[in-house]
């Protein structure tokens, strides 16, 4: 199994005996276990490349660094501006298909 830098850190009961993991860190860590988090995120990679979605944003990105000037953008700024837009073009398609696969993969494990 690969390790993820996306990977919460485990908590440790020992540390703070009072406190459980939540049922959504519970989750996350099980698909991160099951590598189940990465073939999501490659599934989410394909879709929107296929969609057109990634090429959209490259778009706006080159517009928004055109309209400010190469020299006054840093990545931050384009981050500000670019995920608002980002996230809520994401098509509907692609946001049930990765949700169902999610409810599979919690069914299978029995979460």
């Amino acid at each position: 199994m690969r390790n993820s830098v996306n990977r919460p850190p485990t908590p440790d009961v020992a540390e703070d005996p009072g406190k459980e993991p939540t049922f959504q860190e519970i989750i996350n860590i099980k698909l991160i276990e099951s590598g189940e988090k990465e073939r999501l995120m490659e599934l989410l990679r394909e879709r929107l490349i296929e969609c057109g979605w990634k090429d959209e944003m490259k778009a706006l990105c080159r517009a928004f660094i055109k309209k400010k000037g190469r020299n006054n953008v840093t990545v931050d700024d384009l981050v500000h501006v670019i995920t608002p837009k980002g996230r809520a073009s994401i098509p509907d398609s692609i946001k049930a298909e990765l949700l169902q696969r999610i409810r599979t993969f919690l069914v299978q494990a029995a979460v």
